[in-house]
């Protein structure tokens, strides 16, 4: 009767870990602590802040080009009386996603953000709705802002 639990719990195991890598990008979307959506994009991302820099990690969705190419995602803290503390840029990897793809993106500051702390995201990309590269795609940037949540 235990062998045969212990068999049943191993094959669930197994069959959980073969979920595909779009299917836990879309878990992880879903369940961010923080979320944006726009037009073009879904983000979900969360922030950590310790010995001294801020991690931010999160997922991007491309949900309106056939593709986008050369994403960078830039971060600036922001102090109470308004001015830029620290400053960084990830750049996402795989250099093109297509239509409702979805990649992680992650950007380090190298100052800690408390909870409270406004941050500044921008992102840029080229947008193609013909899914080639030939510099007929639009180039975009847009900016929002976000307040560090406490931990969870």
């Amino acid at each position: 009767m235990i062998r045969k639990a212990l068999l049943l719990m191993g094959a669930l195991f197994l069959l959980g870990g073969f979920t595909s890598l779009p299917d836990r990008l879309r878990e992880q979307l879903k369940t961010s602590p923080q979320h944006y959506s726009q037009f073009d994009v879904n983000m979900g991302w969360d922030v950590k802040a310790e010995k001294g820099i801020t991690a931010i990690n999160g997922v991007i969705q491309n949900v309106r080009y056939a593709t986008m190419e050369d994403i960078e995602i830039w971060v600036s803290s922001i102090d109470a009386s308004g001015k830029v503390v620290s400053r960084s840029v990830g750049y996402v990897i795989p250099r093109t996603l297509e239509k409702d793809g979805l990649t992680t993106f992650g950007v380090t500051l190298p100052t800690m953000a408390a909870p409270g702390t406004k941050l500044i995201f921008t992102y840029k990309y080229s947008g193609s709705d013909d899914g080639g590269s030939d510099g007929g795609g639009t180039k975009w940037m847009q900016s929002f802002e976000s307040i560090v949540s406490p931990p969870a």
